[in-house]
């Protein structure tokens, strides 16, 4: 929790994507999230208060969460044990509130029968996804079937966060040159970051972050084909993959950005970053460099 604090990458995604979500909700009763990256389902509790302060009172909110994580050693779920804390929460701020989680290796498993997708005059829906959609196109197909799960599920708005670079090129050293720049920016990051305490567990998460940049380097170098799961693709791209799959982009209001902006001001040591717009998108830089946006979408028939 700490090391989420302090690092902007993934508050920067959820306080983003919270205000686009929490303003397509803005006249619902009964709301339903689809969460794409779970995890420890730290993006929610700040949307949950938001709402609680509704002066129409709160919605009862529904989040159906999607996670790759299997039962633990020790037979635990973490998926249930997740939910069953956001129950806690909801219910200590008088928000209605019903979880169901959903195990998936990928997520072009999913379908949309499984989610319980309600009748749209009764529930408002909103996807989100936080680094989750790149991964795909290492499976021939899987971006493809999971925009069209999307469309199924009509949502009112569609919220993601890639990081912001091209590796997904079909030339060699192009992708190792931008990959260059990318990664030794990431280390630049964490070799400065004052934030990483070497007397706590700051520490353990800064080298798990190294562990897995590491391990990303050596599959963009060593790997292609289906083995090659590195492939990012800059916000243009995205817009061009997604508006195709019959999408058109949501600006980002100026109160997102104003989010952005306060969050930057509330990070200790936050020098160095930047917020910038960029075709109705927020991007997040350091040292000039972006490292990640995010946008929102709505279907077409929708605008």
């Amino acid at each position: 929790m700490r090391f989420y604090e302090s690092c902007l990458f993934l508050n920067f995604a959820h306080f983003t994507a919270n205000q686009s979500i929490l303003e397509a909700f803005a006249d619902s009763k009964r709301v339903h999230v689809i969460d794409f990256s779970l995890n420890q389902g730290l993006q929610w509790p700040a949307l949950l208060q938001v709402l609680a302060l509704r002066p129409c009172g709160p919605p009862a909110f529904r989040l159906s969460g999607i996670s790759g994580q299997a039962k633990s050693d020790d037979g635990s779920d973490p998926l249930q044990e997740v939910g069953f804390k956001l129950a806690q929460f909801a219910e200590s701020i008088g928000v209605e509130f019903e979880f169901c989680g959903f195990l998936a290796y990928t997520l072009a498993d999913l379908e949309v029968s499984m989610l319980n997708i309600r009748p749209s005059n009764e529930e408002a829906v909103a996807v989100n996804s936080v680094f989750e959609l790149q991964p795909l196109f290492s499976i021939p197909g899987a971006i493809e079937k999971v925009m069209d799960l999307i469309k199924q599920i009509e949502p009112k708005i569609v919220t993601i966060t890639e990081r912001e670079m091209n590796h997904n090129g079909s030339v060699f050293s192009s992708s190792i040159n931008k990959a260059w720049h990318y990664y030794s920016t990431m280390f630049d990051f964490l070799e400065k970051s004052e934030s990483i305490n070497p007397n706590n567990l700051d520490t353990v998460m800064a080298k798990q972050c190294l562990d897995l940049m590491v391990s990303e380097i050596y599959n963009l170098v060593a790997c292609q084909g289906t083995k090659r799961i590195m492939r990012h693709e800059t916000l243009d791209q995205w817009q061009v993959r997604i508006n195709s799959a019959g999408f058109n982009l949501v600006p980002l209001t100026s109160n997102a950005y104003k989010q952005a902006a306060m969050l930057l001001a509330l990070v200790p040591n936050a020098e160095g970053y930047k917020v910038e717009v960029k075709d109705g998108s927020l991007m997040l830089s350091w040292n000039s460099l972006p490292l990640i946006a995010t946008s929102a979408w709505r279907l077409c028939s929708q605008v």
